[in-house]
């Protein structure tokens, strides 16, 4: 998502995530008013008021004029359609992936495995199915793709870094990270992250 639709997003929904906003876009829908009207229609004070005045006015969703010395303040009813498609065209599953773009993924999982891993070898196998994943994914990252491997030489790989090589084989097959065929194991080729250790 582009810095320029992620700004519309955050301001429109700020501007709008308060009650007191919604009630006056809701008020000047139906009728202009100044702010003392608004005021006393919502129980707030004038300084208040203005507060909200504002932050709707910036995103051009309210408009004013000059009405004697009264400045009266009304929707702007085109705006908010405009602003409304664009948020809500900018808000699509595929756009809001796109929002955590930024974000480390590997560092729950250098996390993880800073945890369980010592001296490069496994301290213990988490019993949590998530954390579990990240430490198998790290140690099937120890078998080449493309080569198959018979089960002796399964296990031997696999003591390399722990113990329980019969368990950890077992859950290469069960969570898809290799392939079992008469006793041939092979690393099922898909992207596994690059991870320290």
């Amino acid at each position: 998502m582009a810095t320029g639709e992620l700004q519309t997003l955050l301001g429109f929904f700020n501007a709008l995530a308060n009650e007191n906003r919604l009630k006056i876009l809701g008020i000047l829908a139906n009728r202009e008013c100044s702010v003392e009207e608004l005021a006393t229609l919502l129980d707030l004070k004038a300084p208040t008021v203005s507060h909200h005045l504002s932050k709707l006015k910036e995103l051009g969703l309210i408009g004013m004029r000059l009405d004697g010395n009264d400045h009266l303040h009304r929707l702007n009813p085109e705006s908010l359609l405009a602003m409304s498609k664009e948020v809500f065209s900018s808000f699509t599953p595929e756009k809001v992936a796109t929002l955590g773009n930024d974000a480390e993924y590997d560092t729950w999982e250098r996390k993880v495995l800073s945890n369980f891993l010592e001296e490069g070898r496994i301290k213990a196998i988490p019993t949590g199915y998530k954390k579990r994943l990240v430490v198998l994914k790290w140690l099937v990252n120890h078998f080449e793709e493309g080569v198959r491997y018979n089960e002796v030489e399964v296990n031997e790989i696999i003591e390399r870094y722990h113990p329980d090589y019969c368990t950890l084989r077992r859950e290469f097959i069960t969570n898809r990270l290799m392939e079992r065929e008469n006793s041939i194991y092979w690393r099922i080729e898909w992207q596994i992250p690059e991870l320290a250790g």
